[in-house]
């Protein structure tokens, strides 16, 4: 049950407010504390529908009265903090009115017999959190990051991934020698060699490999693959996005899978 009322913050110098901002702000806070910062109504709301239940709830003082009693009673506590106080707290041009802090489960392993995806290296954390939503959407259950990534629960990620992350499951691993467990077949896609991927008998589960912005996915890992296979591109551009491949070859695996 929800403390009884709120705690009220109107100081930069309390501790817990330099916690929020480092937890919001700071790329890496989440593995030292362990714990997310999740910003916005959208976000919230996501990880409310996947059971997820908030340490903290934040507001700022002047959306505070619009809290209903149903969703002040969501977190285990409820903070309130001055509107110039939650604007510096958070990274963001436009400040949301409200956010909440997670606590993170205990990393999970490799899970070796479903549809996953496998990021090699893939830098930027926008292509990550879009990746991140296309594996939710079409049916892909385990996300996993091999050093090089950007991290998956870092803020940029996180708000890139609108929520997606809360029905995923997120492994970061070392390297790819990690992924010796996983039972299904390997995909990879390439610009110049392979079968054409609107033509391919695509094995469900998969798991598909994206690899980094410029070079691709690695070469040992690429050996590894069981396929590779090319997007077929008409207008004649060099090549995708990998988050614009990566939905495409996603999407076409559903459809096989379906």
């Amino acid at each position: 049950m929800t403390d009884s009322g709120p705690l009220f913050i109107r100081s930069r110098d309390n501790a817990l407010v330099k916690d929020l901002k480092r937890l919001a702000q700071d790329s890496g806070a989440w593995r030292k504390q362990g714990r997310v910062w999740v910003e916005g109504d959208h976000l919230c709301r996501a990880a409310l529908a996947r059971g997820w239940r908030p340490a903290l709830a934040v507001y700022s003082e002047s959306f505070w009265p619009q809290v209903g009693v149903d969703t002040s009673s969501d977190a285990i506590k409820n903070v309130v903090l001055e509107d110039a106080l939650m604007a510096h707290v958070s990274g963001l041009e436009s400040p949301a009115p409200m956010a909440f802090v997670l606590d993170l489960p205990t990393a999970p392993g490799l899970r070796p017999d479903v549809a996953t995806v496998v990021l090699d290296r893939v830098q930027d954390a926008g292509n990550v959190g879009s990746i991140l939503r296309s594996a939710a959407a079409f049916g892909f259950a385990q996300v996993v990051a091999l050093q090089g990534t950007a991290q998956l629960w870092s803020p940029k990620v996180l708000r890139a991934g609108m929520g997606a992350h809360f029905s995923l499951r997120l492994v970061e691993l070392a390297g790819a020698e990690a992924l010796a467990p996983l039972a299904v077949p390997l995909l990879v896609t390439s610009s110049h060699q392979g079968e054409w991927l609107h033509r391919a008998r695509l094995p469900w589960p998969c798991a598909w490999v994206l690899g980094h912005e410029g070079q691709g996915v690695a070469p040992a890992l690429a050996a590894r693959a069981a396929l590779a296979l090319r997007i077929a591109q008409p207008g004649g551009e060099e090549s995708l996005n990998v988050a614009a491949a990566a939905a495409i070859c996603l999407h076409a695996s559903a459809l096989a899978g379906g």
